[in-house]
């Protein structure tokens, strides 16, 4: 296919790469320069994201957050003005639900289909194209959709209409951060009770505690590694989703509550930047105990 990706950060980087090495063209188009290792396995960078949409049959995007999304779609030069009949929107950011079904509404209009596709798995899983994908919109544009996805990712479900990878989504980082939360908590008091943090993890992998996040990020707390990954900014971006839309539905999230106050912490500490397993660090500060 010829396809347009717009935003090649940490996860759309390795992700545009394994649609090249999968034989697809690609137009590429970043805020910055288009990397350079992309061009030389045969992307062609374009000038703007109109541009990328006039030469594309499905368009990705994958920027931070919901008014990223808007600009580059919808924006002077956006991805809207270089649409034609039958072409494809696929949004793999993470942003609203809410706006992603107005989102979808316009696209519609200019005769395009549009899927929301968030995705979960981090930088290693984009590395790896080992990434869950949770895709909203028509059953026919995701089938169409779908060989692109799988060269990406390995678990890729159609939730359900527009909007429902986005909500899946939100679901997905409350539990998320609600567990990394679990892990630094128990790693804290087993160390503060003189226990050895790397010898307690590597019990508890054995166990019903087990989980993706105390085998990935309970290392990263032990061994102090708060690179991103994925930093703490866009957790708080998506528990920011999660508290709005609880709110608009009648429901309530308080653990979802907590944690986005402990990521809060962190930011007031200079750790925006940091990765989200660096929430453990607001506890260690409230705690005055290092994990290490």
């Amino acid at each position: 296919m010829n396809v347009g990706f717009v935003g090649l950060g940490i996860m759309g980087k390795p992700m545009a790469g394994h649609l090249i090495a999968g034989g697809h063209t690609l137009f590429l188009k970043t805020r910055r320069e288009v990397p350079t290792e992309l061009i030389s396995a045969g992307g062609t960078a374009c000038a703007s994201a109109k541009e990328v949409a006039e030469k594309s049959d499905v368009i990705i995007t994958m920027v931070p957050d919901t008014p990223d999304v808007e600009a580059v779609l919808f924006g002077e030069g956006g991805v809207a003005e270089g649409l034609s009949a039958g072409k494809i929107v696929v949004d793999m950011s993470s942003i609203s639900p809410i706006a992603t079904k107005a989102f979808a509404e316009r696209i519609a209009e200019k005769g395009g289909s549009y899927l929301d596709a968030p995705v979960s798995g981090g930088e290693v899983g984009a590395k790896n194209a080992s990434l869950t994908i949770m895709v909203g919109g028509e059953e026919a544009a995701f089938d169409a959709v779908k060989p692109l996805f799988e060269l990406m990712g390995k678990n890729v479900t159609l939730v359900g209409p527009t909007g429902a990878g986005q909500s899946t989504k939100v679901a997905n980082q409350i539990i998320v951060a609600l567990t990394i939360g679990a892990v630094a908590e128990g790693l804290l008091f087993a160390s503060k009770a003189g226990a050895d943090p790397a010898k307690v993890r590597q019990a508890l992998t054995g166990g019903l505690a087990t989980s993706r996040i105390l085998e990935l990020h309970g290392e990263r707390m032990i061994k102090r590694t708060f690179d991103p990954g994925f930093r703490i900014e866009l957790h708080q971006k998506d528990l920011n989703l999660a508290l709005e839309g609880a709110k608009s539905l009648g429901i309530a999230l308080p653990s979802t509550a907590v944690a986005q106050q402990l990521f809060s912490v962190c930011v007031a500490n200079g750790g925006k930047a940091w990765d989200h397993s660096g929430l453990a660090r607001a506890l260690e500060i409230m705690s005055n105990h290092e994990i290490a």
